[in-house]
């Protein structure tokens, strides 16, 4: 027993000192989520048009220390950057780029390239890469002449792909480990999912915890990356970023209770609010279902209620963090599906992705605890009290933020 009870003791010691290390890597990750933007070329003969969309997040990068920059500013910086070849020579752009209606969050530019000859195109896009070294543009290319259409991937080490001269740069043709790499950066590059980890950590007062919870989170958004790939769940994108930052502010929300032990005011507070949110939708407010919102607010305060009850809640943690972990699966899946990635390697693609996600998860964890064990032994570790209570509390309040944003966007 006393064995037992020192091996606890000793594994705990690891948790202030991890839950530092990991607000530091959120922070420094943190300040984007993943940095990526989407191109449609359509080849007509020797006119090229192309219509680049910018999240205002990719779109504010190129304004850099000088606040968001211009309509002007953007198109400049494209037309240096995106472009078609013909036979290794920049077509020339046809003026005016016009400026597109967007979505909200969005910038649209439609460009119009005249080339010399049709028989050797191909297209470039180096645009963001000398911002953000893991950014990814996602293309799609029509050629009206041939009726080819084809889904494109560009990566910095990817910035030029044949449209008529090879196929080199076709999803269909796009290696194995490139989405592995995808995978592990959405890890590294995701601030949300790398929080939701950091209350995971938070929540684990003993490596067997922490073992329950990762093993019900990688099953849930394992299963979820099946059910995407057979097709029988398509969820909306803003519902499942909604939910992803909800299950941030949950998974605070739980680490207060278990250090006041406290259940009821903190059950009653998120119940009420998630059920004002959905009496707001039902009357046209906000962009999230009521009953989504409803159901939402039921779930979490029965959970805090019956965990706040328990002695030991890791073995009801696996279930919970499994349900996560599928709301988080819907995320990884999202990009990747609106790709219409070929039916004869969707499988092979995701479960690429999906290896990496995991890779990322373990590095992280992995070198976390590797730089954990100097700052033990070199006696910098922090109380475990007071990290848990101020990490909790800025997860909570990460969590919100992102909620109400993402919900009344």
């Amino acid at each position: 027993m006393r064995r037992q009870a020192t091996r606890a003791i000793r594994a705990t010691q690891f948790l202030p000192p991890m839950l530092s290390v990991l607000l530091f890597l959120c922070g420094v990750a943190g300040a984007h989520t993943r940095s990526e933007s989407h191109s449609v070329w359509e080849v007509k003969g020797l006119n090229v048009d192309l219509v680049m969309t910018l999240p205002v997040l990719e779109a504010d990068r190129i304004g850099g220390d000088h606040g968001p920059p211009s309509d002007d500013q953007i198109k400049n910086y494209l037309q240096e950057k995106v472009y078609p070849l013909d036979a290794g020579h920049r077509c020339a752009l046809v003026p005016p780029i016009q400026t597109l209606a967007a979505a909200v969050g969005y910038r649209k530019y439609d460009f119009t390239f005249k080339c010399g000859h049709d028989d050797n195109l191909q297209i470039h896009s180096g645009a963001f890469f000398d911002l953000v070294s893991s950014h990814t543009n996602f293309a799609q290319v029509q050629n009206a002449v041939t009726g080819e259409f084809t889904e494109q991937l560009f990566t910095i080490d990817r910035q030029t792909i044949d449209v008529t001269g090879g196929e080199g740069g076709h999803l269909k043709s796009a290696r194995f480990v490139e989405f592995i790499r995808m995978g592990t950066m959405h890890i590294f590059t995701g601030v949300d999912h790398m929080s939701f980890l950091l209350g995971l950590v938070l929540i684990s007062r003993r490596l067997r915890d922490l073992v329950f919870v990762v093993t019900g989170f990688t099953i849930g958004h394992s299963l979820t990356l099946a059910l995407a790939v057979t097709g029988v769940l398509r969820p909306h994108a803003e519902y499942i970023d909604a939910l992803v930052a909800l299950t941030i502010a949950l998974i605070g929300a739980e680490n207060v209770v278990a250090q006041t032990q406290k259940p009821a005011p903190v059950a009653s507070a998120v119940g009420l609010s998630l059920v004002a949110m959905a009496v707001l939708a039902w009357m046209g407010v906000g962009e999230l279902p009521s009953l989504l919102l409803f159901g939402a607010g039921l779930f979490t305060a029965s959970y805090i209620m019956i965990s706040g009850q328990l002695r030991d809640a890791g073995r009801l943690r696996i279930l919970i963090t499994l349900v996560f972990g599928l709301i988080h699966g819907f995320g990884f899946a999202a990009d990747l599906l609106e790709l219409q990635l070929p039916p004869d390697r969707l499988a092979e693609l995701l479960l690429g992705f999906n290896v990496g996600v995991e890779l990322g998860q373990l590095t992280l964890v992995l070198g976390a605890t590797l730089l954990v064990a100097l700052l033990v032994r070199l006696r910098l570790s922090l109380p475990r009290r007071l990290v848990v209570d101020v990490a909790s509390a800025f997860l909570v309040g990460l969590g919100v933020f992102w909620f109400i944003t993402r919900s009344y966007a």
